[in-house]
């Protein structure tokens, strides 16, 4: 039986007042499983980033309610919230938000600095994750000295580190050439992607449907469709 990740029912959500307001997710109910890579897709403006925002405790909706891993998220407090997102949740946003004075190492880093582990174990941590997404040997160098990909695989590196449940990845091809956007998915469904990790990714670019599970549309800010594509098919346990 497939566990449960996320489950969102009902969100609804708006921004302006009364006179002025705009609906950006209207009545939207999914779940999201473990072992599962789902995307969310749609046009701009569709609300996906919105929908994504609310399911990972960023912005709180107006109607409806999220539960991870089966605890309400929204009647949490923001010490819990906050808590959450650093223990069982992992992003990588679609400009990288990597630290251009740190090194490679030291952004990887980041998050086992700020749950308190010591400076030299947190860097001899981070080579292990650089080594997986392939890029150890470049564990001194800045970010500018990296290419559009090696940056996501860092980010990707920094995201894992933490050792999350669920990671949540924001138009991880925006800025990828097509042929690096596919191997980057494809690393990640193959290298990141196992029985014990949600995968959900936000995207418009159907070039990279093929290594989704399950595909998750949306239009005017409403859920329009959901296809099964696969089965779980488990790359490594990291």
């Amino acid at each position: 039986m497939e566990r449960v990740a996320i489950r969102a029912k009902g969100l609804v959500k708006w921004f302006g007042d009364e006179a002025t307001r705009t609906i950006a997710v209207r009545d939207a109910s999914f779940e999201a499983h473990y072992g599962e890579m789902l995307y969310i897709v749609g046009p701009s403006g569709s609300g996906k980033t919105t929908l994504l925002s609310m399911v990972s405790g960023i912005l709180k909706p107006n109607e409806g309610s999220v539960s991870v891993e089966g605890r309400d998220l929204w009647q949490m407090t923001d010490d819990e919230i906050a808590d959450l997102r650093l223990n069982k949740i992992g992003f990588v946003f679609q400009d990288y938000h990597l630290f251009p004075r740190l090194t490679t190492a030291e952004n990887v880093a980041i998050p086992l600095i700020l749950k308190k582990m010591e400076w030299n174990k947190a860097l001899e941590v981070a080579l292990e994750y650089l080594d997986i997404v392939g890029l150890k040997d470049r564990a001194q160098l800045p970010p500018v000295k990296l290419s559009g990909g090696e940056q996501q695989r860092v980010a990707i590196a920094r995201a894992i580190a933490g050792r999350p449940d669920i990671l949540i990845f924001d138009e991880p091809t925006a800025s990828l050439d097509g042929d690096t956007g596919r191997k980057i998915v494809e690393f990640i469904k193959t290298k990141i992607l196992n029985r014990e990790r949600c995968i959900i990714i936000v995207t418009h670019d159907s070039r990279i449907d093929e290594y989704a599970d399950t595909i998750m549309k949306m239009e005017d800010g409403k859920i329009i469709g959901v296809e099964k594509k696969t089965e779980f098919a488990p790359g490594v346990e990291q």
